[in-house]
């Protein structure tokens, strides 16, 4: 005899003492008062072939470095106005992280002489302007400020020539997307401007010449197969990024000192590839965009006090709940206590299936996150029941080459109360302090039921148009 059990193990050890194999099946309700959503979202018939649709979109982008520029020849972006990560919000709500961020980008800008005198401009609002990045077709790491002097990278599908964009990572600790914004960060943004950004994009632009351009999604084929999981760990994509343009920046022309301080700058900045990782998943995520009946999730972004999510479905509709905060290990002597819920359009790698979603093949995070190594094979096995479908580019080879689960399905959320797993940065809580850890963290639970109650409202409006 065999007995199958599910829910509390009570039946099951009782039934297991008595030398009776028991199959125990992990389930759980679906999550609170979704049951009728749920059953008017499965009843629509456009829901299936939406969903493919939606997903053959995302996986048939390529994503190639074309370009670098400022944000103000890229974007389009003018003097006071600045972007920033996640869903939209205005500064009486802005975390301390994301006002740091925005206090250096002021004083960046010359708008202030220091940065705590943007406090005020800030507060008045009168000749600033705060917006998402996610809105200017960018994404940018925790804070994500992003003003007309920053320099962008530029990625491009070459089938149809749609973009994505995101500023030039500066490294860790006391940077400006962590909040920091004393004379030090300053400096380094400014020799970001003045000598990385050209310099890069002088390399960029003669490998487009006379190569062609980065495959960025190559390389995030590649570095899935060497142990990183682009977000927490893009060691493997940094060194083939410095591969491919070291050539052109060695031949460009430019002062011998610079090339070997930018050689040096992003050599020693293993996280330098998030930067092209974060709009190389956004580029194909927006491909999904907008399909009706969609149920697929298109961005998972936070500004530090909101988490939001898009639908593929529901258009450019923020869902949103309260961010949390990590957990994980901290820097030094900073705890708890010291960290600001989560924040960061970095999310952007688990909505395309890296990150979290890849962490099996990339064991050495554990070391950087929390967690132990069989926690990082159960958290991909476990994403695959809230996904669509498999990305066949990036496989795991410890899973025997398995393609990373890709494709959130807000309905799988909800059916089964799994909640997204996310490998993420810790600022600090309060604005000028920079990193202080990193960590694990999931969405809130809420915005899931909130975004299926949209869903099956559009649904029901389909089928009586």
């Amino acid at each position: 005899m065999r007995v199958v059990t599910a829910g509390a193990d009570l039946l099951a050890d009782a039934v297991q003492a008595q030398a009776v194999d028991v199959t125990r099946v992990d389930w759980r309700p679906p999550l609170p008062g979704t049951e009728a959503d749920l059953t008017a979202v499965a009843l629509d018939p456009r829901r299936s072939e939406a969903n493919a649709r939606a997903g053959a979109a995302m996986l048939a982008v390529t994503a190639h470095l074309v370009d670098v520029g400022p944000a103000s020849e890229v974007l389009g972006l003018q003097r006071g106005e600045f972007l920033h990560a996640g869903p939209p919000i205005t500064w009486d709500r802005a975390s301390g992280p994301l006002r740091g961020g925005l206090m250096a980008g002021a004083a960046l800008e010359g708008l202030v002489d220091d940065p705590e005198d943007a406090v005020a401009l800030f507060e008045s609002g009168d000749t600033v302007s705060l917006e998402p990045c996610h809105h200017r077709g960018t994404v940018g790491p925790m804070a994500g400020v992003v003003t007309p002097s920053m320099w962008m990278f530029v990625l491009e599908d070459r089938a149809t020539g749609r973009r994505t964009h995101c500023s030039l990572n500066e490294g860790l600790g006391k940077v400006l997307r962590y909040g920091a914004y004393s004379p030090d960060v300053l400096a380094r943004l400014r020799w970001m401007g003045d000598v990385l950004g050209p310099a890069l994009r002088t390399a960029v632009r003669a490998t487009v010449d006379d190569t062609g351009p980065v495959d960025v999604t190559g390389i995030l084929t590649q570095m899935l197969q060497m142990g990183d999981e682009a977000h927490n760990r893009n060691r493997a994509g940094t060194l083939m990024l410095l591969r491919d343009l070291a050539p052109a920046l060695a031949s460009s022309g430019i002062d011998a000192g610079d090339v070997a301080e930018v050689l040096r700058f992003v050599g020693g900045n293993d996280h330098f590839f998030l930067n092209l990782a974060m709009p190389a998943c956004k580029l194909a995520l927006d491909a999904a965009r907008d399909v009706p009946g969609s149920t697929m999730v298109v961005a998972m972004a936070r500004n530090g006090t909101d988490f939001g999510i898009q639908v593929s479905g529901t258009g450019d509709e923020w869902f949103t709940g309260p961010a949390q905060v990590a957990e994980g290990l901290y820097l030094g002597d900073y705890g708890p206590d010291d960290a600001n819920p989560d924040i960061g359009d970095s999310a952007i790698t688990e909505t395309a299936g890296l990150g979290g979603f890849a962490m099996a093949t990339a064991p050495a995070i554990v070391r950087l996150v929390g967690g132990s190594v069989p926690d990082a094979l159960a958290t991909t096995r476990r994403m695959h029941e809230i996904t669509l479908t498999e990305n066949p580019r990036w496989s795991v080879p410890v899973l025997e080459f398995q393609g990373t689960p890709t494709g959130i399905d807000v309905t799988r959320v909800c059916r089964t109360g799994i909640l997204p797993q996310i490998n993420t940065g810790m600022a600090g809580r309060l604005a000028g302090v920079g990193q202080v850890g990193a960590g694990l963290v999931t969405p809130p639970a809420a915005i899931f039921p909130q975004a299926l109650v949209r869903l099956a409202e559009l649904s029901t409006q389909a089928q009586h148009a």
